[in-house]
C-alpha cells in the first residue's frame, strides 16, 4: 500500500492543536468577515442564493480545468456526465431570468490543476448580480464590500506581501489602455485594428521595445498576459484599490460591448495589493452571440488542451426567454480574507484544505 499522509510528507498533520493554533487568528476572522458580508448584502437589497455544484457544464473559460464526475440514478442504465463548477454563473443566471432582481451567493467553486499560495482546487467565491444596473454600479459594492471587511477584521489595512491598500482612501479607475500606456508605454487598442482578432505581429512589435517578445505559437492574448503580469500587476491596488476596467473586446466572453465603442467590453477587475481580487461584467445578453462566442472559446480549449466542455443548452435557453439587462462580478472571498487578516497563504484561511 501506497504511504500516505504526515508520515510521508514529514510534516504534523493540519488538525493538531499546536498546529492549528497559528491559523485561528485568520479563520476566526474568516468567520466575522463571512457575518458582515451577508449583513453588507442583506443591507443593499439583496437575496442570497444557493445553487447546485454539479452542473451540465462547468464554466467555459478556456484556460479553466474542470472535476468531472458521473451523477447514477435509480435506474442502472441512468448515467450522466456532471462537473463541478469552475463559477455559479449559469444557474445564478437563470434564476435572474426566473425574475429576481438582484442575488447573491457565498460558495464552494471548484478548478482542477491550480494550487498556489493564492489558489487552492476548492475555494470561496462570492459572486453577486443586480439585474437593470449597469457594471459600473459593481464599482460602489466592491467598494462598501472591502470596507465591511476590513472593519470586520479589526484591522487598519488591507496588506499582502508587504504592500498595503486602505478601501477608505480614493479608489483608482484605470482603463486597460491607460494602465498599457502608462507602465510600458505600449498603445494596446493599436495591436487590435481589428477588435475580434488582435494582431500577435503588431504587439510583438512594440512588446520588444521593452525587453518582452512573443514565443513560438503564442497568441496575442497570450502576450498581453506576459506583459500584464511582469509589468502592470504588480503596480495596482497599491496604497488603495484599483479598479481596471474596459478590457479589449476580444477579452470578454461573457460581457457585451461598450457603447459607443465597439473595441472594448464592459468588463472590469478589481486589483488590491498587485493581488486580482474580483472580475466583472456588464453582461451579454444575446443568445445567438453567446453561442458563438462559447462555441470559439471551446475551440481554442481543445486546440489548446485536448478537451471541451458541453454548452449548457439550458443557460441558452434562458438568454433566449429573455434574460434582463444586468450587470455580475464574482469576488475571491478566501482572498479577500487574506488581504483583510494579513495572511500570506490561502491554506491559512481555510478551516481545512484539499489532501495533497
Amino acid at each position: 500500500m501506497t504511504e500516505t499522509g504526515p508520515a510521508r510528507t514529514g510534516r504534523a498533520p493540519w488538525w493538531r492543536p499546536d498546529v492549528y493554533i497559528r491559523k485561528r487568528p485568520f479563520v476566526e476572522g474568516r468567520a466575522r468577515i463571512a457575518a458582515a458580508l451577508r449583513a453588507f448584502f442583506d443591507g443593499r437589497g439583496f437575496l442570497e442564493v444557493d445553487t447546485p455544484a454539479l452542473q451540465v457544464s462547468p464554466g467555459l473559460e478556456p484556460h479553466l480545468k474542470a472535476f468531472e464526475t458521473e451523477l447514477q440514478g435509480p435506474h442502472p442504465d441512468y448515467r450522466l456526465r456532471l462537473y463541478l463548477h469552475t463559477s455559479p454563473e449559469f444557474a445564478m443566471k437563470k434564476l435572474l431570468a426566473a425574475g429576481l432582481p438582484r442575488i447573491y451567493q457565498l460558495c464552494h467553486t471548484f478548478r482542477n490543476g491550480e494550487r498556489s499560495s493564492t489558489h487552492h482546487p476548492e475555494f470561496s467565491m462570492v459572486e453577486w448580480y443586480r439585474a437593470g444596473e449597469g457594471y459600473e454600479a459593481l464599482i460602489d459594492d466592491c467598494r462598501g464590500l472591502l470596507q465591511a471587511a476590513l472593519r470586520a477584521s479589526g484591522r487598519e489595512r488591507l496588506t499582502w506581501r508587504g504592500m498595503d491598500s486602505d478601501p477608505f482612501a480614493d479608489w483608482e479607475i484605470l482603463t486597460v489602455a491607460e494602465a498599457f500606456d502608462r507602465f510600458t508605454g505600449i498603445d494596446i487598442l493599436a495591436t487590435a485594428p481589428d477588435p475580434q482578432a488582435p494582431d500577435i505581429a503588431l504587439l510583438d512589435a512594440e512588446a520588444r521595445k521593452i525587453g518582452i517578445s512573443a514565443r513560438p505559437g503564442d497568441r496575442w492574448d497570450d502576450l498581453f498576459f506576459r506583459i500584464f503580469l511582469d509589468r502592470i500587476e504588480p503596480r495596482l491596488g497599491v496604497g488603495g484599490p484599483t479598479v481596471l476596467k474596459d478590457y479589449p473586446v476580444s477579452m470578454a466572453a461573457l460581457s457585451r460591448a461598450k457603447p459607443g465603442d465597439p473595441r472594448l467590453a464592459e468588463r472590469f477587475e478589481l486589483y488590491v495589493c498587485g493581488l486580482e481580487l474580483a472580475n466583472a461584467f456588464g453582461e451579454l445578453t444575446d443568445p445567438s452571440a453567446q453561442r458563438a462566442r462559447f462555441l470559439a472559446d471551446m475551440d481554442l480549449k481543445e486546440t489548446l488542451y485536448g478537451v471541451r466542455y458541453p454548452i449548457d443548452e439550458d443557460f441558452l435557453s434562458a438568454l433566449e426567454h429573455g434574460l434582463p439587462e444586468c450587470a455580475g462580478i464574482a469576488l475571491g472571498f478566501d482572498r479577500l480574507v487574506m488581504l483583510a487578516t494579513g495572511a500570506e497563504h490561502i491554506e491559512d484561511v481555510l478551516w481545512a484544505p484539499v489532501a495533497e
